[in-house]
């Protein structure tokens, strides 16, 4: 069966989705929309496919579609398709706030469609990778920075990459969070450009994430510390390590029970590292996050398999965005009641 899409959005994600649909089989690109006419012309010539300037023109002609709006959009452009009951994939973040995310979930269950969200982070291979090794975290660390790219200015650095980490982290830890506490700085608008948050969940896992748009390099990684094992994922470099207790129990079970002194010379015979088990992540890198993200959206609308990241994932992250943008709005700087509290208020000309 070949399956036929449409791109909504013909910025940057649009025209990387639009570059991925033309290159598989049994896809069929109807064509791209986009209000700009000029902008939706380009993409479509140079994919061989009709552009359009609004989804009513576009719902009839296609089975499902690809969201890649702004995220203020996200709502209105993705509700339409839903209604006639077409499946989606909405990029993250799901939508701009709680009560749109609602909606469409409502939406969809009314219709009998699908919705996908497009945390892509979740097909990254090093992800793929370090989920086969079934440990329960009880901290995470995240850190996600990168150069000011004057892309997606219509949110703060939380909607914009540390979306990507909340999703991840929730995932991981698998529980609610019942718990933030957050202070964020704004440098070039409005909208917070650096975030620190501390997520504590109802199982006992907590969680630090960082995440900045102004930094002057790039680094995306994430630790995750567990009783079982400790792991270390470079999602840019697609690599990482986990190091596990190795099955020399007895002897780590013998260290335990020793006292301090006991303890202090059994290092003069006992080599720390054979203790543990060391191994890098084995990361199968052939195949482009977004590319294998499309695939499992396409046996979503053809075969009816269950979304990677459901339009719940992608509510739940959404909401936990929220959370850690009201903490910010509520630090208090100096510490005091009566002091600045919240974002810099950066006065327009």
């Amino acid at each position: 069966m070949t399956m036929k899409i449409a791109v909504v959005g013909a910025g940057r994600m649009g025209k990387l989705h639009a570059r991925v649909l033309k290159e598989m089989p049994d896809v069929q690109l109807v064509g791209v929309v986009d209000r700009s006419e000029a902008a939706a012309q380009a993409v479509a010539r140079q994919r061989d496919c009709q552009a359009f300037t609004d989804v009513s023109q576009v719902v009839g002609l296609v089975d499902c579609a690809i969201i890649a709006v702004p995220t203020v959009e996200h709502l209105n452009a993705a509700r339409p398709f839903i209604a006639a009951g077409k499946p989606v994939l909405i990029e993250k973040p799901f939508t701009a706030d709680v009560e749109g995310g609602e909606e469409l979930i409502a939406l969809a269950r009314k219709t009998g469609t699908s919705v996908q969200v497009g945390h892509t982070e979740r097909f990254n291979p090093a992800v793929v990778a370090m989920q086969k090794y079934a440990i329960r975290p009880k901290f995470i660390e995240a850190h996600r920075i990168s150069p000011f790219t004057f892309r997606s200015a219509d949110v703060g650095v939380v909607l914009d990459m540390m979306i990507h980490d909340i999703d991840l982290v929730g995932m991981l830890a698998g529980g609610n969070v019942k718990r933030v506490h957050a202070v964020g700085i704004n440098v070039i608008g409005q909208h917070e450009d650096i975030c620190n948050a501390r997520l504590i969940f109802d199982n006992g896992c907590a969680a630090n994430i960082t995440a900045s748009r102004l930094a002057i390099k790039t680094e995306r990684k994430m630790r995750i510390f567990s009783e079982e094992a400790y792991i270390s994922v470079d999602y840019g470099r697609k690599l990482g390590v986990v190091i596990q207790k190795s099955k020399n129990l007895d002897l780590i079970q013998m260290a335990r029970e020793l006292d301090v002194t006991d303890l202090a010379e059994l290092a003069e015979t006992v080599d720390y590292t054979k203790l543990l088990s060391v191994e890098n992540l084995v990361v199968d890198d052939s195949t482009e996050p977004l590319r294998r993200q499309a695939e499992a959206f396409r046996e979503t609308v053809v075969n009816g398999a269950p979304p990677v990241v459901s339009a719940a994932d992608g509510l739940t992250a959404v909401r936990t965005a929220h959370m850690i943008i009201h903490s910010i709005q509520e630090y208090q700087w100096d510490g005091t009641a009566d002091g600045r509290k919240g974002l810099n208020v950066i006065q327009k000309d």
